[in-house]
């Protein structure tokens, strides 16, 4: 799935979001609003991880989206 779908079904995917990155509030999803770099953002923030590491991680996330 690209970004643009992702950005698109929002709403769908916070509760999918937020099961891979549990430290994220609703209030986090909120804000990002499907931005994927706020979303890089916050997930570095969050957990502790290298901006690249976060990247990684949201690049997988959208793989497994289109299976």
């Amino acid at each position: 799935m690209n970004w643009d779908q992702v950005e698109g079904n929002w709403k769908q995917l916070k509760g999918r979001i937020k099961q891979t990155w549990g430290k994220l509030t609703d209030d986090d999803l909120d804000f990002i609003d499907g931005k994927r770099i706020e979303l890089i953002g916050k997930i570095q923030e969050r957990h502790g991880i290298t901006k690249e590491k976060a990247e990684e991680q949201l690049n997988e996330f959208a793989r497994g989206l289109n299976k």
